[in-house]
């Protein structure tokens, strides 16, 4: 570990799923972890569950379930490069697999997409979608 990283023993799991970056902020994973979709070690985690090197974790995040492994504590956020050295992730390729198709497709239609900053659609285009969209 680098000596940018603080070392500690263990840390809350709200915490270190904001460390690393998992969510944007503490309060996003302590609602995460409330409503049961944080388990520990296959186990449902509340926010001030400790975490200690080798835990397995596992986070819904719909249409997939995540899993990290923890290789350090931490409890400061630490840059995006430092990551790596505090949690290997693990998730199963099939699951990243079904993630990169839900982006590709969400609704199981082809989906129309604009370039951004092209302001709304025409009446035209909007007929368009909407063919493509019943068949």
């Amino acid at each position: 570990m680098s000596e940018s990283t603080p070392q500690v023993s263990e840390a809350r799991i709200d915490r270190w799923l904001w460390a690393v970056r998992i969510f944007k902020s503490r309060s996003q994973a302590t609602r995460a972890c409330r409503s049961g979709r944080v388990l520990v070690n296959k186990r449902t985690a509340k926010a001030s569950q400790p975490v200690n090197q080798g835990d397995e974790i596992d986070v819904r995040m719909p249409p997939i379930t995540r899993s990290w492994r923890v290789l350090a504590p931490a409890v400061k956020r630490v840059s995006a490069r430092l990551v790596a050295e505090l949690a290997e992730e693990i998730t199963a390729d099939e699951e990243l697999q079904k993630m990169a198709d839900f982006r590709r497709d969400p609704v199981g239609f082809i989906v129309a997409r604009r370039p951004p900053g092209s302001g709304r659609p025409t009446k035209k285009e909007r007929r368009q979608v909407e063919r493509l969209k019943d068949g």
